[in-house]
């Protein structure tokens, strides 16, 4: 310590004081000293206290005897202090110093002085506490210390929180401060502050205490805000909480103060659109309070809260497009009533939508309201306080809101709805929010009305007019204040008659009409009354527009002064006129005022009305009061009255079109004002406002669509139908047609761009909703000048039509009327045919690539709901390459959404075939005014996307269609052709077809009929299956489809007569009744929907009752859609479709000239999968046959099956998968992919060629069977000879050894090998001398076979029989086949004989060459059977020549329709026979000279002899008898096992290779060769091809098949895996055969050999002779045997290898080429023009077709004049007018149309193209003079268009016409498996 700390101490030591304990000072008198004497210490010190600054100490009393003092040392540190105590035991010391350490020496001094030794003690004083503690912050979760230092050397403290007795809490700090955080909120906390010193001493504590404060809510949320509440929530505080007090502020003024004890409350009865803000407390069980916590809101104005309610805010934004409102979803079909408010706006438009009146009726089911069931009590109170209608929604707040959400096409269809419904439309629409309203122009620029006034009652005109554009007075009804009348109840009064009441205006007696109006009110709405020019009928003698403000006129003065500046009269309604009636005299405007009070009303006030008509200046007639004495019909025919003397005598009348200007004035808002509305409608002016005469600018703007379109229209028809080609060449007079084309195309590429068009095309180029405005304007200005330019016309037209008579002048003002006509489609159509003719240019073209955008432009169209013209009904004719190409782009716009589905309406003309697709999709058609369209239209309908699973589909197409027997084309020639062109083709199109007809008119309906049956009959020929739903319009009994039950059993009747027509001019006569043709129920089929109008026109709104019918019939038609199983309708698939359609309706016999892609593909399809599972089938009882014939040939070391049991397994075998096929073909077609449903038609056809296939292998595999058990049964009695021998040999030379070992024992080996040779040739020959050699006796076959012939024609008849017996059959065959049947010596004959002459020479054939023909191919076919028979080197048997015999029955009775007699048929069969009898016999003869027992004995001569050797020399023959079994049996077995299998390997490896889609159908094997003659291009191929098709295709497989298999290892790898599974079968059997442990040699290989059983073929010969003299060890023969067949497999791996393909394919049991020649092949029936082969799949097809023709020429027909080849093609001469003449037709001329009659089974359609046949007239036209050279023929004259024909178009047509793509891809895997 430093001496300033000593200072301080002994500073302060004055202050300590000594206080004894004990008894005092001792003042006793010392005793006398007696000498020295030692004074004991105290006893041990105690600390009896120890306080900060005082210490008491205490010890033992001690004997008072002795007197003393106490000497009391105090010692801090280094400094000391002494004090003296008086005789005691305790004392105490005060003012030490706090937390400091003191030595305490306490000593006993004697009086004498003497002292004791001292007693010690240390202690250390208590630690200061902190002084003055202070709170010095509190929070809801901490408190805030603070504290003065207290004396001595503080190292810390150390703070205790305590709560409620426990310690919540224990910190330390350095500082003189502390914050003691996470603390509950309003809690109160004790707070122990405790001084730590250094020295590590702690103080008592310093006590405080304090509270913290309670804590705010947490997270407040506004939950729910609405018009006039807000809903806040928050989280619960920490701490007791008692409630809530919320506080609600407005622009710093409290409105209200709420407690609440739950942790959410709702602020009610606040204003709309007003901001609020919210303070919300805690409040503490134990009444503490915290601190706000702050939020704000703003309430929803009344338009956010309806909108909300709706759940439409989020169109408010986004407004509503049609394409969202026309979309398809569940709700479409729901039938519940809405639920909730949400459900009411689309209720209202689906209502709307369908031109349904009851689209008003809002109201929804509340939970609220009371069950039948609960009202069967009395409780008057209860009725009286019923609940009101203010929960519901009035009609207005929905229909404002609506409109608010809505773009302005929605709008747009809106208004027109709600006109046909005879609602009013808003005029002025209110937007509360903005506190503006919008002149809803453009919303009612759709509406078209039609009337007729009293001015042209006489002459029955009418005016038809846009709503807009009508100058009319107009009378406004407005409401001052409150009013007891219903002012729009008296206005629905006052615009209907008596017969006819309807609510136009929504008025508070209607359903929710007295539901508070939200945000309606400012709405000024507008309705019409046009008169009909019936007095009786008529209210107003002119027409008349109403408006009707909603609310009080003094709210809205806007719209007042609006309404008086556009109106003829004002109307104001009131009860009492206060001070605001001054506002009436506010405007100027020549509006007169008139008054309409209630006199009734307690509020009237008779004197405030005098005021009131003073000011203003008004008499008695504008002033109407309803008074007690005026009921209410008298009050509206007052009324009544009043408005029709205003709009007789009115001057003002006003267009809602001028009154924009007005609206500008007064600051309201036109919607056309947008800036896309004003640019599109600039865009659209500048175009039409150059129009002056329609004819004259369509011939100068609108070019390309005039006389060229419809010239080019007559050419492509012309084209199919070859009408006027006479007498010319048909192939020339084409290419004249096509020269033709090609030269108005170019016509069309020499006009420039119109300006029109330039335009036009740049504005549909615009973004967005710019376009759709655009179309819009075009469509309105361009309807508004056709009603202004063609009313003359049509007045002419209607005059002319009463009088069929006056047929050419109705033509020609058709003509005109046509011409005249102008629509945003004859805009479109142009674009089209610009587009047409600019991609007939070459793609390096200029245009050709400006203008590849314009399809995608028309897509877009499509998308947004604008219809494209599919069939142009000016021309009769479809742009197929514009509607394809813009169809494509669509698929591109929306993939991979592309999944469409057709509904299609076709009827009677004016039936209301438009209006009906119309109500029930929502949609608009275009139609040309003046007229009704022709042609046909197609719109898309978005469907919903939760929907699209269900319906299987992305969007509906809807085609709208020209009306069938219109006036206009009735008096055309080809009228009933139009009409069934169309018919057909939108019915092919559509998935289902409502067929609109008119029960009233039989006559009309019969021809209706007619046409849809037609149209129905052909597509079932196609494939095609669309459903049909008959509607009967205008028939409106309840009873209806009850009462017309007779009515529609007479139209099944006329419907089945109908079918027996059409299918007569089909020529499909078996389709006898209309449900032959479709599915059809009379009960479910037919709809009965009443009139359209309710009332007369143009005053009545639509018919409620119609609206429901179309609605339920819509439900019928998406519920039959949605039970659709067909997947097969991408938008590909309808391009498809409707350019097949169309190009076969183009050709007048639709039913043989349709071709399609699809029904291609899904053909190709079929026959991929049946030629797939005929070849498993065939494979299969090819391996079952093998093995079968390897077990009848194993039969002597295993007994087999006998031949009867073979034969039962094998039927069983076929049988099994003949079901299994059928099976096949039936799932096949259950399938809902493929387009399967296309080739139902070919189901039989399949069937019967796998019945037939059954028919064939069943036969064969018995033929086979039989063959071999026979064969097996010769060669038994062969080898039992043979053993015999064998036998006896053995006999003898065993005896002969043991004789030889005995006398030649002595000789030198050598020696005694001559020896041994000498003796065995002598046993030898006394063997062969001893015995019988009687083999198998030769047969005469010659003789057998002319049996089975003779047997073969008896069935003929007796001279059948006896033809046979006068030629003997050893002459047959010997001279080539003649037929000369027709040249017997006569008169007849000798014609014919130069008839024939005439005929070759000029390359015709007749009658006599075609049957030569068949007999050549016949011989032909049975010579090649013969080789292959002979080929076997077996034994002769008779399946082999009934084999033979069948196969030429088979051809002749493919070929009958070659009509040849029993004498042609017995000589063909006696010269067939004849050859095969020589060879057969040869074949018998060779057979037994190669199995002659001698013969084959003495082949083993050598072997036995040495043998022989090796027994005498006891050898070990293991090895060497191992090798022998290896070499002579098991390798010739294993190499014929590899051979019987190797020849399907290489079929299934050609089928699954590369090469395979060339083998998988016949059509693509057509394909495939085609191509490779074009690739190779030599003439030499194109004649061998087309003269020897047979032998051509038989090469060019061989030739596939040798090049597949000469590359590569290919070949060695199939080998190499037969014959591995050779040697497994060998090892298996040997390790069996071991495992038996036979000791005996022989009993080991035939175990061996047992084994083997259907697998190898063991020889007999070569197993006798390797078991005879055979001595060899078994254990010791199998080991080598095991070798040697390692050695074998080597070899024969190398033998294999070294034969090539070409001699493999001679070797093996299966051909391969035979076999893909048959699948390929087909039927072998040839085109009876070109000679082309048939294209048709599997065997026993009922038709025969090819896919692409030739030209005569190439077939050797030449003209009979100019000898010149002729060019020609069958399937352009089938549709012409030409001739033909052949040996069917008896050499008679026959029109080429009527080919059916003579070649019934074949169908040659037109070419899809003509560039179908591109790739023939390419080969015609460079090998010309070639073909005509190898003819005898003069060179074909060659069309110009020919000429011009590439190579690479050739290519092309040819793919085009297989449906190859680009690159040809693999048919579509379906797996069927058989098993």
């Amino acid at each position: 310590m430093d001496s300033s700390d000593e200072d301080d101490i002994y500073n302060e030591s004055d202050s300590f004081v000594v206080l004894p304990c004990g008894g005092g000072e001792d003042t006793s008198t010392p005793q006398p000293e007696r000498g020295v004497q030692e004074i004991p210490p105290p006893r041990q010190i105690a600390a009896l206290h120890v306080g900060s600054d005082t210490v008491s100490l205490g010890w033992p009393p001690i004997d008072v005897s002795v007197p003393c003092k106490f000497h009391l040392t105090i010692t801090c540190n280094t400094e000391t202090k002494t004090v003296f105590i008086a005789h005691c035991s305790s004392t105490a010391v005060v003012g030490l110093h706090p937390g400091t350490e003191y030595n305490f020496s306490l000593t006993r001094v004697a009086a004498n002085g003497n002292q004791s030794k001292a007693t010690s003690i240390s202690l250390f004083t208590e630690p200061a506490p902190p002084e003055k503690i202070m709170v010095d912050e509190v929070s809801t979760d901490s408190v805030s210390l603070s504290w003065d230092t207290p004396a001595g050397e503080v190292g810390s403290y150390t703070v205790a929180c305590y709560h409620e007795e426990e310690t919540v809490q224990e910190l330390t700090t350095h500082t003189n401060s502390l914050t003691i955080s996470s603390l509950k909120p309003g809690e109160k906390y004790s707070f122990h502050v405790s001084t730590q010193l250094k020295n590590g001493r702690v103080s008592e504590p310093a006590v405080t205490s304090a509270c913290t404060k309670p804590a705010p809510p947490e997270k407040i949320m506004v939950v729910e805000v609405s018009t006039d509440s807000v809903s806040l929530s928050w989280d619960t505080p920490a701490g007791e909480v008692g409630g809530y007090t919320v506080a609600c502020y407005h622009e710093e003024e409290t409105v209200q103060e709420l407690t609440t004890h739950t942790n959410s409350l709702t602020i009610s009865s606040l204003k709309p659109g007003e901001k609020y803000s919210f303070h919300v407390s805690t409040q503490l069980k134990n009444g503490r309070v915290s601190e706000p916590a702050v939020t704000s809101a703003c309430t929803k104005t009344q338009l956010e809260g309806l909108l909300e309610d709706l759940r439409l805010e989020q169109h408010y934004t986004q407004k509503l497009s049609l394409s969202t409102v026309l979309q398809i979803d569940e709700k479409t079909f729901a039938d519940e009533s809405a639920k909730c408010p949400s459900d009411l706006p689309w209720c209202f438009l689906k209502k709307l939508m369908m031109v349904n009146v009851t689209a008003r009726n809002v109201k929804f089911m509340s939970a609220r309201e009371p069950n039948c069931d609960e009202n069967i009590h009395l409780d008057l109170d209860d009725l009286l306080n019923s609940s009101s209608s203010s929960d519901m929604l009035n009609p207005l707040d929905i229909i404002t809101a609506l409109f608010l959400c809505s773009d302005g096409f929605v709008q747009q269809e809106m208004a027109l709805k709600m006109s046909m419904c005879q609602f009013s439309v808003p005029l002025l629409l209110p937007n509360s929010d903005k506190n503006q309203c919008t002149l809803m122009l453009w919303a009612m620029r759709d509406i078209v009305k039609k009337y007729r006034p009293q001015s042209l009652s006489q002459t029955k005109g009418f005016i038809e007019e846009r709503i807009v554009l009508s100058e009319l007075p107009m009378v406004s009804f407005v409401r001052l204040g409150e009013c007891s009348l219903s002012k729009s109840e008296i206005l629905n009064k006052l615009l209907s008659n008596s017969q006819q009441y309807h609510d136009t205006f929504v008025h508070r007696n209607m359903e929710c009409g007295d539901s508070p109006r939200r945000i309606s009110n400012g709405l000024a709405e507008i309705s019409w009354y046009l008169p009909c020019g019936n007095k009786n009928i008529d209210i107003f003698g002119e027409p008349v527009a109403v408006a009707n403000l909603r609310g009080d006129v003094a709210s809205f003065e806007t719209q007042y002064s609006f309404l008086c500046q556009t109106s003829a009269a004002v109307f104001v309604f009131f009860d009492s006129l206060d001070a605001q009636y001054k506002l009436l005299s506010n405007y100027h405007s020549k509006a007169q005022i008139f008054l309409v009070g209630n006199a009734q009303s307690k509020s009237f006030s008779i004197d405030a009305l005098k005021n009131v008509a003073t000011e203003l200046n008004l008499t008695n007639s504008n002033i109407i009061l309803k008074t007690k004495q005026i009921n209410d019909a008298d009050f509206v025919k007052n009324l009544r009255k009043t408005v029709r003397d205003v709009v007789e005598s009115s001057k003002t009348k006003i267009r809602v079109e001028q009154m924009a200007g007005i609206a500008h004035e007064l600051g309201i808002l036109v919607d056309e004002d947008s800036p896309e509305c004003q640019s599109a409608k600039q865009n659209a002016d500048a175009i039409t406002a150059e129009i002056q005469d329609i004819l004259k600018y369509k011939e100068a703007q609108l070019p390309l669509q005039g006389q060229i379109w419809k010239e080019l229209t007559r050419i492509e028809k012309e084209e199919c139908r070859l009408k006027n080609a006479g007498a010319e060449n048909i192939e020339k007079y084409k290419s004249d047609l096509l020269q033709e084309k090609r030269k108005l195309r170019g016509q069309q590429n020499r006009y420039n761009m119109s300006n029109a068009m330039a335009c036009f095309i740049q504005a549909i180029s615009s973004p967005g909703k710019e376009r759709c405005y655009f179309l819009k304007w075009m469509r309105i200005n361009l309807d508004n000048l056709s009603r202004e330019k063609l009313s003359g016309l049509r007045e002419q037209y209607k005059e002319k039509c009463q009088n069929p008579e006056n047929k050419k002048e109705i033509k020609d003002l058709d003509r005109r009327l046509s011409n005249s006509s102008l629509g945003t489609e004859h805009f479109l159509r142009e674009m089209g045919q610009i587009y047409e003719a600019a991609v007939s240019l070459p793609e390096t073209e200029a245009s050709h690539q400006q203008l590849k955008h314009l399809p995608k432009l028309c897509a877009e169209l499509l998308l947004d709901g604008f219809p494209l013209e599919l069939v142009d009904g000016d021309a009769s004719n479809i742009p197929l390459r514009w509607v394809s190409d813009v169809l494509s782009e669509l698929k591109t716009l929306v993939c991979p959404k592309s999944k469409i589905l057709v509904v299609t309406v076709l009827g009677v003309q004016s039936t209301g075939k438009s209006t009906l697709l119309n109500t029930m999709f929502g949609v608009q058609f275009a139609v040309s005014s003046g007229r009704c369209t022709r042609g046909a239209f197609m719109l898309l309908i978005r469907i919903q996307e939760d929907f699209k699973q269900q319906l299987n589909c992305d969007f509906l197409v809807i085609i709208d269609t020209e009306g069938l027997k219109s006036p206009e084309l009735a008096q055309l020639d080809d009228s009933h052709e139009h009409d069934n062109e169309l018919a057909t083709l939108v019915v092919g199109l559509s998935n289902i077809t409502i067929i609109n007809i008119a029960m009233e008119n039989s006559a009309e309906m019969r021809d209706i009929l007619q046409i849809v049956v037609h149209a129905f009959l052909r597509m079932k020929e196609v494939g095609k299956k669309p459903k049909c739903q008959f509607v009967h319009q205008n028939v409106s009994d309840v009873s209806a489809h009850e009462n017309n039950m007779r009515d529609r059993k007479l139209l099944l009747e006329q419907l089945d007569e109908m079918t027996q027509a059409a299918a007569r001019m089909e020529r499909k006569e078996e389709n006898k009744s209309f449900t032959d043709v479709m599915e059809y129920k009379p009960d479910t089929g037919n709809w009965y929907i009443p009139g359209l109008w309710n009332g007369n026109p143009p005053m009545a709104p639509v018919n409620a009752g119609y609206s429901e019918a179309v609605y339920e019939l819509k439900k019928n038609i998406i519920q039959i859609l949605r039970d659709c199983e067909s997947s097969d309708n991408d938008i590909l698939e309808f391009i498809e479709w409707t350019k097949s359609l169309w190009n076969a309706v183009k050709h007048e016999n639709f039913i043989f000239s349709f071709r399609n892609s699809l029904v291609a593909d899904a053909y190709m399809q079929l026959c991929t999968e049946f030629n797939k599972w005929e070849w498993e089938f065939k494979k299969h009882m090819h391996n079952w046959v093998t093995e079968a014939e390897t077990t009848i040939s194993n039969f002597v070391v295993k007994s087999p099956k006998s031949l009867s049991e073979l034969k039962s397994e094998a039927c069983s075998e076929v049988t099994k998968w003949e079901t299994a096929l059928l099976q096949n073909v039936t799932q096949y077609f259950k399938q809902t992919e493929g387009h399967v449903h296309l080739v139902e038609a070919y189901r039989e056809d399949f069937s019967n060629s796998a019945k037939s296939l059954r028919r064939e292998i069943e036969r064969s595999v018995i033929n086979q069977l039989e063959t071999a058990a026979e064969i097996r049964q010769g060669m038994t009695e062969l080898e039992r000879i043979k053993e015999t021998h064998t036998s006896k040999l053995e006999q003898e030379v065993h005896a002969l050894i043991e004789e030889c070992r005995k006398e030649k024992s002595q000789m030198t080996e050598k020696e005694l090998d001559k020896e041994l040779d000498k003796e065995f040739d002598k046993v030898w020959s006394k063997t062969v001398r001893e015995s019988s050699f009687a083999g198998l006796k030769t047969t005469d076959i010659i003789a057998i076979v002319h049996q089975q012939l003779r047997t073969n024609v008896s069935t003929k008849g007796s001279h059948a029989s006896e033809l046979v017996t006068q030629t003997r059959l050893c002459d047959c065959g010997i001279q080539p086949f003649k037929y000369t049947k027709l040249f017997k010596y006569t008169a007849g004959g000798l014609y014919n004989k130069v008839k024939h002459e005439v005929c070759k020479r000029l390359y015709i054939e007749d009658h006599v060459m075609a049957v030569q023909r068949m007999a050549d191919n016949i011989i032909a076919a049975c010579r090649q059977s013969v080789t292959e028979k002979v080929q076997k080197k077996t034994n002769y048997h008779d399946n082999y020549i009934q084999e033979i015999l069948h196969l030429i029955d088979e051809s002749l009775t493919k070929n009958q329709e070659l009509k040849t007699d029993i004498e042609f048929e017995v000589s063909l069969k006696q010269h067939i026979c004849g050859i095969a009898a020589r060879e057969f016999q040869k074949m018998h003869e060779d057979f037994i000279q190669v199995n002659d027992p001698f013969r084959r004995l003495s082949q083993h001569k050598e072997k036995y002899c040495a043998d022989f050797k090796d027994l005498f020399h006891k050898r070990d023959q293991c090895q060497k008898k191992a090798q022998e079994f290896t070499n002579l049996c098991l390798m010739p077995a294993v190499e014929t096992y590899v051979n019987n299998y190797l020849g399907q390997d290489i079929v299934d490896e050609m089928l699954t290779s590369k090469r395979s889609l060339q083998f998988s159908t016949r059509t693509f094997f057509q394909y495939s060769v085609l191509m490779d003659l074009l690739s190779k291009d030599k003439f030499e191929n194109y004649l061998s091809y087309i003269c020897s098709y047979e032998d051509y295709v038989k090469n060019w497989i061989f030739d596939q098949i040798v090049e597949c298999f000469s590359k590569g290892s290919v070949k060695t790898e199939l080998e190499d895996r037969r014959l591995k599974e050779g040697i497994s079968h060998i090892n298996n059997a040997i390790t069996k055969a071991h495992m038996e442990k036979n000791s005996d040699l022989k009993k080991f290989v035939e175990d061996i050999c047992k084994e083997f059983d259907d697998k190898l073929v063991i020889s007999q010969d070569a197993l006798g002779a390797f078991m005879t003299l055979n001595t060899a060890n078994q254990e010791q023969f199998a080991h080598w045997l095991k070798v040697g067949v390692e050695e074998m497999e080597k070899t024969l791996r190398e033998k294999l290898k070294k034969i090539n393909i070409q001699m493999k394919l001679k070797q093996l049991r299966i051909k391969p080429q035979n076999e893909l020649f048959t699948r390929v092949f087909g039927c072998g029936k040839q085109c009876p023009f070109c000679k082309v082969a048939c294209d048709a799949g599997g065997k026993d097809h009922s038709e025969h077709w090819a896919t692409v023709h030739r030209s005569q020429g190439l077939g050797r027909f030449r003209f009979d004049r100019s000898e010149k080849l002729v060019t020609e093609i069958c399937s352009s001469l089938t549709t012409s007018e030409r001739q033909f003449r052949c040996h069917a037709t008896n050499g008679e001329w026959h029109p080429y149309k009527n080919y059916k009659n003579f070649f019934p089974d074949w169908k040659i359609p037109p070419d899809g193209s003509l560039e179908t046949s591109d790739y023939w007239k390419y080969v015609m036209t460079k090998f010309n003079k070639q073909f005509a050279k190898e003819y005898h023929a003069k060179p074909a004259d060659i069309p110009e268009a020919w000429k011009a024909i590439t190579r690479q178009q050739a290519e092309k047509s040819l793919k085009e016409s297989f449906g190859i793509k680009e690159e040809p891809q693999h048919v579509r895997k379906i797996r069927l498996p058989l098993f």
